[in-house]
């Protein structure tokens, strides 16, 4: 096991790559814990879970809700939870995202920590502190910044993971590497194999690079004013595709990070060659480089992105592979950089 420790303005996290769900109760006072999971962890782990209250619930992302929210908020006051008592979640990000978000405003808030058991969520969702729902069909639009006290990072849980699952965490990981770590996308290339096969100690080392990275960037912006935009790189086109089409995450940020590399080489920003390799390493990893809907209806979705500000955005650009710069850019701009590309028919 390897751990990492992600420092928040106000509290700090520790990130255990490699624990075990096991060995669980060594962190936790099981008499004052309440389980958040869903029904597919549920049923293929509840027998390893701490004996005590589980409040399981559905899946996708149509549940991430504050009418989901409302619902657990009820079945916390059944059961007579109070500032003392430690909420778990166990899953993948969706639950991490729901539970956290749960935990910091239940009775103004509680303590609360992740077994996170997928590879999105292992590299992405429960590391960073941020905590939120969807509204109004818009990601994440309601939420906070707030620190789980722990993550553990099962490997073995990923074993059970549909193979769509496995490469919508790949997304992420190859994020980490394009933004900050050249040296990640060739150990990717050189290894993908070993790592779409997950091989234990080919994934350990891409997860845990992938937390250094986040926990590095987290630790120095924890409320994305600056740094921690970058991490937002291939998200602002692919957060507008999974609104548009309902695909998953990982594949949205997919395609979303091959246009924004493009239109990084429209804007004299990054090498045609490097946005070509980066292409290619995404579709190795068997994930779509194409939209399935037109860029000028992502762009319109976009004008409702969170991080809009007025006719503006801050745009993730890419300047070399393991290097990115984060620009305001006018949508307009936007909309000329993607014709160029070829994006806009």
């Amino acid at each position: 096991m390897k751990k990492l420790l992600v420092r928040g303005a106000s509290s700090s996290s520790q990130i255990m790559v490699g624990e075990s769900i096991d060995n669980l109760e060594q962190y936790i006072d099981v008499r004052h814990t309440v389980i958040i999971t869903d029904s597919t962890v549920s049923r293929l782990y509840q027998q390893q879970f701490p004996v005590g209250p589980v409040i399981s619930i559905g899946l996708g992302e149509k549940i991430k809700t504050l009418e989901t929210v409302t619902t657990i908020f009820r079945q916390l006051v059944d059961l007579e939870a109070d500032r003392s008592t430690f909420i778990l979640g166990v899953g993948g990000g969706i639950v991490c995202d729901i539970a956290g978000f749960v935990a910091s405003t239940y009775m103004r808030g509680t303590r609360f920590g992740f077994v996170s058991t997928t590879l999105l969520s292992q590299v992405d969702a429960s590391v960073g502190g941020k905590n939120g729902v969807n509204f109004g069909g818009y990601k994440n639009m309601v939420g906070v910044f707030n620190q789980p006290e722990f993550v553990i990072c099962d490997m073995a849980l990923l074993n059970t993971l549909p193979i769509r699952e496995i490469l919508c965490g790949f997304a992420e990981i190859i994020k980490h590497g394009a933004i900050a770590d050249g040296s990640m996308l060739d150990f990717l290339e050189i290894h993908r194999d070993a790592a779409l096969d997950l091989d234990a100690a080919i994934i350990a080392h891409l997860v845990y690079r992938s937390v250094e990275i986040k926990a590095g960037v987290v630790t120095r912006d924890e409320r994305e004013h600056g740094e921690r935009r970058k991490l937002n790189f291939g998200h602002t086109f692919g957060h507008a595709l999974e609104k548009l089409t309902g695909i998953p995450h990982g594949e949205a940020v997919g395609i979303g990070m091959v246009l924004a590399a493009n239109l990084s080489v429209e804007k004299g920003l990054l090498a045609r060659n490097d946005a070509s390799r980066l292409e290619k390493i995404i579709h190795s990893y068997g994930l779509p480089v194409r939209p399935p809907v037109d860029v000028s209806s992502m762009l319109a979705a976009m004008r409702k992105d969170k991080k809009r500000e007025g006719d503006r955005i801050h745009f993730v650009f890419l300047d070399a592979l393991g290097s990115a710069c984060v620009k305001e850019i006018e949508f307009e701009e936007l909309y000329r950089l993607a014709k160029a590309a070829g994006s806009v028919r």
